[in-house]
């Protein structure tokens, strides 16, 4: 049957450029989740998204550092809805253990009326409460029993009312989505249902276990879409306990994570490319910090991920006037007065 608002016209409004504000984009964590908009997490079940999102919403609670990140944020309220775990005897319990403010984490409640991507409640709890992030866990769950996920055309008119409230509010809105069994298919064809579930977010990203590796609690976040930014580097996490240890930017796209599952080796951390690359710089000598980094900047390593790598080797330093310099400390060539 024909939805009756497209037998209504609408008068013919328009504007030009010169009308429209340039805004610029602001960050929860950047590159991989703008305020304001939606980020979609995907991920197969049981390889930890929605530990991963339960984390990140403590971690927010919290305030402090985002991982791999120089931007610092307050604490923040964030609105979690699950339709799959209890609030009292799992989510509160792992939200705890991940160290998250209790006072800080909302529930809707849902006794009355389930909740979908276009119910009003949503939009009031932001509006009411200021929450910065809201995470729906899963996608399935909160499009409402009426939208097939398959269909395009029930898919973005409920995509769009949560698009909506990201926008009309500034509140990161995250929703939580199992892939399909695609295998060997591209990542943007992975997430359950229609195209527009991977179309409509404005960022992406994959969670997966990095394959070939040996570590059973080892996962990989990917970011394999992003609209508004260049994609970050993936970042190798550890989820011992139900607790999120993030470790190091890791070498290995949303693509190969997804692609390769069962096969090949981990891609190779920054941090152990950075102690590959200083071992063999200082193998021939000392040299300059200021060389070492430029070398590094080189292969997109960062001074942070750098310093990271030094301190587990057997690397000391030394001055020359305004210069630092650094040497294998088993070297004979290298000044005594160390730093």
């Amino acid at each position: 049957m024909e939805n009756n608002n497209n037998l209504i016209r609408a008068p013919l409004e328009m504007f030009t450029a010169e009308d429209v504000e340039p805004k610029e984009i602001k960050w929860l964590w950047y590159p991989y989740i703008p305020f304001g908009k939606v980020t979609a997490i995907q991920g197969d079940s049981g390889d930890g998204k929605s530990t991963f999102a339960l984390n990140l919403a403590a971690l927010l609670t919290r305030g402090g550092t985002l991982p791999f990140t120089e931007e610092s944020h307050e604490p923040m309220k964030v609105i979690y809805l699950n339709a799959e775990d209890d609030a009292d005897d799992t989510v509160v319990p792992r939200f705890m253990k991940a160290n998250g403010v209790r006072s800080h984490l909302i529930f809707i409640s849902e006794s009355e009326k389930r909740l979908n991507f276009s119910d009003e409640r949503i939009r009031e709890a932001i509006e009411s409460t200021g929450a910065k992030a809201c995470i729906l866990d899963p996608v399935a769950a909160y499009l409402g029993s009426d939208v097939s996920m398959n269909l395009a055309n029930e898919v973005r008119p409920r995509y769009e009312s949560l698009i909506e409230v990201g926008r009309d509010t500034g509140c990161a809105i995250i929703p939580i989505a199992h892939m399909n069994k695609a295998e060997g298919q591209s990542v943007k064809y992975r997430m359950n249902g229609s195209v527009d579930m991977t179309a409509a977010p404005r960022s992406v990203l994959t969670i997966g276990r990095p394959p070939g590796c040996e570590d059973p609690d080892h996962r990989v976040m990917a970011h394999s879409k992003c609209n508004l930014a260049p994609l970050g580097p993936s970042i190798l996490f550890s989820l011992s306990d139900g607790v999120v240890e993030f470790i190091d930017t890791i070498d290995i796209t949303a693509d190969q994570l997804v692609k390769a599952l069962g096969s090949g080796k981990v891609g190779e951390t920054k941090q152990a490319v950075a102690s590959r690359e200083l071992l063999d710089i200082l193998s021939k000598g000392p040299k300059s910090q200021r060389e070492i980094m430029a070398r590094m900047s080189e292969l997109g390593i960062s001074q942070r991920t750098c310093e990271l790598a030094k301190a587990k080797l057997p690397i000391k330093t030394y001055r020359i006037g305004n210069m630092s310099y650094w040497t294998l400390a088993d070297r004979p060539d290298g000044n005594d007065a160390t730093m």
